[in-house]
């Protein structure tokens, strides 16, 4: 990835968090944190990853931001400085609840041993 599609990306994290967190009115999206982006080479789609602190409320969480994303896309064109917004797709990042699973199988590892 080019340094300036990196630049993009960390740009589009940074305002998706800010407007999510002063500008949408969703409660099902207040307690959404902004973990990666990747952004496509022809910047025409950009993956935004998310984790949620209630993993309950995931399926609606999902739905708001499906339905944010216009919203959230225009805000951002008005944001960055890019000729093209990328389509965004937001995608529920796995990679702190398989960590956290991992990092049980291993407490219970040490807790074994110790007994």
């Amino acid at each position: 990835m080019s340094i300036k599609i990196e630049r993009i990306a960390s740009n589009m994290i940074k305002e998706i968090s800010y407007i999510l967190m002063t500008e949408i009115k969703d409660q099902d999206i207040k307690f959404v944190t902004i973990t990666d982006c990747k952004v496509t080479n022809d910047l025409s789609f950009a993956k935004v990853y998310y984790t949620i602190l209630n993993d309950d409320r995931k399926l609606e969480t999902e739905k708001a931001l499906k339905s944010a994303s216009g919203y959230i896309r225009r805000q951002l064109a008005e944001r960055i400085d890019i000729r093209h917004i990328p389509e965004l797709q937001f995608v529920y990042d796995e990679s702190i609840a398989y960590g956290k699973k991992i990092e049980n199988i291993i407490e219970k590892m040490h807790d074994d041993e110790e007994s």
